[in-house]
């Protein structure tokens, strides 16, 4: 990740141990069947897993955050491995630039439910494995529930927001979490376990600025980055479930692609860290939405509703507030190229007249409601955005312009 990540290791640089001789985090199921024994025969010979451990696996429940880049591989080599139960959380649907590294999904998947092309990837792999699909967006009301049917946590997701909040989710579970984290080249790994060792808020005690990170959606990513990175954090789910090896607890694995380096931090709990009590508004805790602002779903328009203002007037203003090369992939005709930062900025106000209708659109919405936030609190009050962004306005109205 960028470097501005971390400035929260502030209480992890110096001290601490690394987690060692955890106990299995699973008990043993039933003896194996002749079919199983075949099947999972090279762990039989592992002195440390052996047929105790392999029912362990197979007794387990393990849940997996985000069916993309880093949950790709995480679930199928937990399914190769033989775990009981994989649940996936993920409510979106394939898109053509998700091949690029999100393995578990072919091109025959594209526009299909991610959840589901999953599924199928994961019951492909090993038929012996249970599957529950979870096709909902995560939220503080449906978490808790969600979590507490699993025995850890795989956190693969992409946002800060939906960060903190399965920290806390598991923090009140009193659950472990492999967490991991990609940028361009680089990855990270770590174990978050309050009550055994660190939590996601004692490295990260407050998010960064609204806007400051990029995702990879904007800086893009190495599609083979995901391949290291999520089989480390299946690698961590597993001994956490046969209590083998030492653990990531107390540690965060940095890899670096580009110098094939990989190094670790200590990590350890923050003791002034304020106690997670509940769950919270964490768009609002992280930015995305400023305490106290109404929804602006008012200001939202579809893209049928955009080609209709186009056409009855002349005066409408389209702004792509994303980065050039996206806007060279696929873009709206007739729009102008501001990219998000210049206008969050306050650097590009001048070049936004004020007597024109602006409508500002990125890929899927998410920045440019960031953008149309910007522009209402400097006096743009007639600014409004397009929901679903270009990928939206491809499928509704141009379905032969590439998705990326």
């Amino acid at each position: 990740m960028t470097d501005g990540l971390f400035d929260g290791l502030v209480h992890g640089t110096a001290g601490g141990t690394a987690g060692s001789d955890l106990p299995p985090l699973v008990s043993p199921g039933p003896a194996l069947s002749t079919v199983e024994a075949q099947r999972y025969s090279r762990h039989l010979l592992i002195p440390e897993v052996g047929s105790v451990g392999q029912r362990r696996l197979n007794n387990a429940r393990v849940l997996v955050l985000g069916a993309g880049g880093l949950g790709s591989p995480a679930l199928l080599y937990l399914a190769a491995a033989g775990v009981g139960t994989i649940g996936i959380v993920d409510f979106d649907v394939v898109e053509t630039s998700n091949l690029q590294r999100q393995i578990i999904h072919t091109d025959g998947d594209v526009g299909r439910p991610k959840a589901e092309s999953a599924a199928r990837a994961v019951a492909a792999v090993n038929p012996l494995v249970h599957t529950v699909l979870h096709p909902v967006q995560l939220s503080s009301a449906n978490a808790l529930d969600i979590f507490s049917g699993y025995d850890v946590v795989l956190d693969g997701t992409d946002n800060f927001a939906t960060r903190y909040l399965v920290n806390d989710a598991c923090v009140l579970l009193g659950k472990p979490y492999v967490w991991g984290s990609i940028f361009r080249f680089e990855g990270q790994v770590s174990v978050f376990w309050a009550g055994r060792g660190p939590q996601y808020r004692d490295v990260y005690p407050v998010p960064p600025p609204a806007g400051s990170v990029p995702s990879c959606a904007e800086g893009g990513v190495l599609g083979v980055l995901c391949a290291t990175v999520g089989s480390v954090m299946a690698t961590e789910a597993v001994k956490l479930i046969c209590g083998i090896g030492q653990s990531l607890l107390g540690r965060m694995l940095v890899y670096n692609a580009l110098d094939m380096t990989f190094r670790t931090v200590r990590l350890r709990p923050d003791p002034s860290a304020p106690e997670v009590t509940g769950l919270i508004d964490y768009d609002e805790f992280c930015g995305a939405r400023p305490a106290g602002e109404q929804s602006i779903t008012d200001a939202t328009i579809s893209p049928r509703e955009l080609e209709t203002l186009r056409a009855e007037r002349d005066d409408v203003l389209l702004v792509d507030v994303r980065e050039p090369p996206e806007h060279d992939l696929v873009a709206i005709p007739g729009d102008v190229l501001i990219p998000k930062g210049r206008i969050l900025s306050g650097e590009a106000l001048d070049e936004l007249p004020h007597d024109r209708l602006i409508v500002l659109y990125c890929k899927s919405g998410a920045r440019s409601a960031d953008c149309l936030r910007a522009l209402h609190a400097a006096g743009y009050d007639d600014a409004l955005h397009l929901g679903g962004g270009v990928m939206a306005w491809a499928q509704d109205i141009a379905p032969m312009l590439p998705r990326y």
